[in-house]
């Protein structure tokens, strides 16, 4: 029995540096969170969305393509350390068609008496409970942005995380990046919460 080899398809005059990958070749990466330091879960529950069902708020503006409106789900958690003095809210598809999958959604400084978002709540600042703030997307806009994997996609998941925190803010910028904020916050991470829907064809 013979090895199939795959070779990339390469269309004439380009660098063979240059590949071509169709839809169906996209490989799925694995759970991002499973390489950080492990640390307690909780409860978070939606009215919207739920572990492999899809996302039913799942249009997105902005840059990448799809119209339509940017709705973020709602989220309730419960069930978190006594210890907990603030949380994190982020949401990213390790499966966009990029080296380092895409963060659509990252709040900071959520205060740990709030245990709630209603839909919506990623609109913008003034829609946050009061303290908290976003962080800029892959879009660069401060705000939730949808799903809307390129059509003949597989379907992609999305990583919609709470992390509890130790401290009282996240201690970053504004100009960090969602990525670096869960990095530079790892230290005071005392739990995190998580729903994987998912979106695509």
């Amino acid at each position: 029995m013979t090895a199939e080899v795959w070779a990339p398809q390469r269309a004439p005059g380009r660098s063979p540096h240059e590949t071509h990958r169709s839809p169906s070749q996209l490989t799925m990466k694995g759970n991002p969170y499973e390489g950080l330091p492990a640390v307690p879960s909780f409860q978070l529950q939606s009215s919207l969305i739920a572990d492999g069902e899809t996302l039913p708020v799942a249009q997105r503006s902005g840059s990448f393509g799809a119209g339509g409106s940017d709705t973020s789900p709602d989220l309730a958690w419960s069930a978190f350390s006594e210890e907990t003095r603030s949380f994190i809210v982020t949401m990213y598809d390790p499966d966009a068609p990029t080296p380092s999958g895409l963060w659509h959604w990252a709040v900071t400084n959520i205060p740990a008496g709030v245990t709630s978002l209603p839909v919506g709540a990623g609109d913008s600042d003034e829609t946050l409970p009061a303290g908290a703030r976003h962080l800029r997307n892959d879009d660069g806009l401060r705000r939730y942005l949808g799903a809307a994997p390129r059509p003949g996609e597989p379907p992609h998941r999305y990583y919609v995380c709470i992390t509890a925190l130790k401290t009282l803010t996240a201690g970053v910028s504004d100009t960090t990046s969602p990525a670096m904020a869960l990095f530079e916050t790892v230290p005071n991470t005392i739990g995190r919460a998580m729903l994987v829907p998912v979106y695509g064809a």
